[in-house]
């Protein structure tokens, strides 16, 4: 779908007869805007009246004067401007989690101190969790700073959700798959022969899955990050639905929980993971389902800019997933604790974290020095 109202260079914005009139007035308004007027009294603009790469699609008013000053943007979220819900449908989730890994991690009263490698995979987890929702408000919060600033600034929000993601394929790694029929040997060797008659053992395969899940969902969190970035750029004219598309591919390391619930009795063996983890799939859907279409804001134009609009409804089911995520790893970390297997290694979890990060940091390195920048959200 376009990003704008309008292709990109398609010459003015807006209806023709008020453009010229429209452009006078806001060049007559903003030296008083930006010099005389204090941050409260600075009026809102319309979709033709800022820079056509901070236009969103369908999102007809709202818009903070451009630049903004840092102190004007964190004033901006007590205002009614199309980007304030946006912070808060991520910030409060952000202390909501905060809250809760503290007491995962200081308060939850096991004799597993908060620095053991046991929980390594959880603060790889976690910390995941916390720099999405800390990136997505930094991101919407600032991006009226300055056109290069607001790039980086989702740059760094897509990279966040790749670590996120990789973070979640740590957590399961360790806590959620030992736990599996589906990785046994020596239960898949003989459920394979009974059920298709395959005289195979199941050693080696399941061996080189194990052995491939993290590298593999290394690399898938570079690539997602790189084709996220390159969305913003002119040559995608459909960002959103690539955007939504990349991220998916990451969330296939969960594959085998589902693969799980068809070859054997999940919800009886474990309801917890059953029902946590097909509800958190359920609400990923109706995420992509608001992301992609842009409804309500595509049927009415102009009505949901500041309440109601699409990218507000992906934060809330983006965090209900989250949420549900939350507890079914948390209840993989009580199972794995009963009768841990090996330790997580240092370089097996936060190592791979610190190279994920190394790699991501080039990646938008790259893309910075391009001199392209499309606000595509």
């Amino acid at each position: 779908m376009p990003r704008r109202l309008q292709p990109r260079g398609a010459g003015t914005k807006g209806p023709p007869a008020t453009t010229a009139a429209a452009s006078e007035a806001a060049s007559s308004s903003h030296p008083s805007a930006s010099g005389d007027l204090p941050a409260a009294a600075k009026p809102l603009l319309r979709w033709d009246e800022v820079p056509d790469d901070f236009v969103e699609c369908f999102i007809l008013s709202g818009y903070r004067r451009l630049p903004c000053t840092a102190q004007e943007c964190l004033a901006s979220v007590l205002k009614p401007t199309n980007e304030t819900l946006n912070f808060w449908t991520h910030f409060i989730p952000l202390l909501l989690f905060l809250s809760k890994f503290c007491r995962l991690f200081f308060l939850s009263g096991q004799d597993v101190p908060f620095h053991h490698p046991w929980l390594l995979p959880l603060w790889c987890y976690a910390s995941g969790v916390l720099l999405t929702f800390a990136m997505s408000c930094t991101a919407h919060v600032f991006s009226c700073l300055s056109l290069r600033l607001r790039a980086a600034f989702f740059y760094l929000d897509y990279a966040s959700i790749s670590y996120y993601g990789f973070g979640s394929t740590v957590a399961y790694y360790y806590y959620l798959l030992p736990g599996l029929s589906l990785l046994d040997a020596r239960v898949m060797t003989p459920y394979v022969q009974q059920r298709l008659g395959w005289h195979v053992d199941c050693t080696r395969l399941i061996a080189t899955y194990r052995a491939l899940v993290l590298p593999v969902a290394f690399v898938l969190a570079v690539a997602c990050t790189v084709a996220c970035c390159k969305s913003r750029t002119d040559w995608c004219s459909y960002p959103f639905a690539l955007r939504t598309f990349v991220f998916v591919m990451p969330l296939s390391m969960a594959c085998p929980i589902m693969l799980e619930s068809w070859l054997f009795d999940l919800r009886g063996e474990n309801p917890t993971l059953f029902v946590h983890f097909y509800r958190r799939y359920f609400w990923l859907v109706v995420a992509a389902f608001f992301n992609v279409s842009k409804i309500p804001e595509r049927i009415h134009p102009g009505l949901f800019d500041i309440i109601g609009h699409s990218h507000q409804l992906f934060h809330i089911f983006t965090f209900l997933s989250i949420y549900d995520q939350v507890y079914y790893v948390e209840e993989g970390l009580r199972q794995f604790l009963k009768a841990p297997p090996a330790a997580p290694t240092f370089s097996g979890t936060v190592g791979y974290m610190l190279l994920l990060v190394i790699c991501l940091g080039l990646v938008i390195k790259k893309f910075l020095n391009s001199t392209e920048f499309c606000s595509k959200k």
